[in-house]
């Protein structure tokens, strides 16, 4: 337990959360949805020492992934995304970046399965398959470090949008009990937009999951 200190840095035109997994033992680091200003976060990366491992992606919205091809070509790491979120990675009209005049598209090097465990940077890390945001939105749950990258599945009081392509309340709901209620209480969330929460706080206070 411990090893594993998370940045959060704000980025982009919609205040998205990007982390940093950082193993303090090693230096290593996973980047988790590198949402824009990739020269911002090569800053943080040569600052700390650090050495990328990979880059995680919890879905393929345009406002995760923004910086995610000139971090994966300065570091040579793999981009890593749920195998159904690959056609949203790679539609501007899927990922929205269009509706913001981007049009952005994004090739993963990795596709993962529900329950699959990632040995990355000296971490354990389990796949969870949490659908409803968009078709192929996942979580990344550390047993061992007791911490949950929720994208935007799950946030402090509150869930993700479900009106975007491939999105549905019901099954978002569904994805919450079933895959993030039933890990311990004190699990750390860390969500794609606003501040960290816990499992406990949101069974107790979430109003979408009374």
């Amino acid at each position: 337990m411990g090893k594993c200190k998370v940045e959060r840095y704000l980025c982009g035109s919609v205040g998205t959360n990007c982390y940093f997994l950082v193993n303090t033992q090693t230096k290593e680091i996973l980047i988790v949805d590198p949402a824009d200003n990739a020269p911002m976060l090569k800053g943080k990366v040569q600052a700390g020492g650090y050495k990328p491992v990979a880059i995680l992606l919890t879905h393929g919205h345009f406002d995760h992934i923004l910086a995610a091809e000139e971090l994966r070509r300065a570091y040579q790491v793999p981009v890593i995304a749920y195998e159904k979120e690959r056609e949203i990675l790679e539609d501007p009209r899927g990922n929205l970046s269009r509706m913001w005049g981007v049009a952005y598209t994004l090739k993963a090097d990795r596709f993962v399965t529900d329950g699959e465990v990632l040995e990355l940077a000296g971490f354990s890390i389990r796949v969870l398959y949490t659908p409803g945001h968009t078709v192929g939105g996942c979580c990344y749950y550390l047993p061992e470090e007791g911490i949950l990258m929720s994208g935007d599945t799950l946030f402090c009081e509150s869930i993700g949008r479900t009106d975007f392509p491939t999105g549905s309340m019901s099954t978002l709901i569904r994805s919450i009990k079933e895959k993030l209620l039933v890990l311990p209480d004190e699990t750390k969330v860390y969500p794609g937009h606003e501040s960290m929460t816990f499992i406990e706080q949101e069974k107790l206070n979430n109003p979408f999951l009374a």
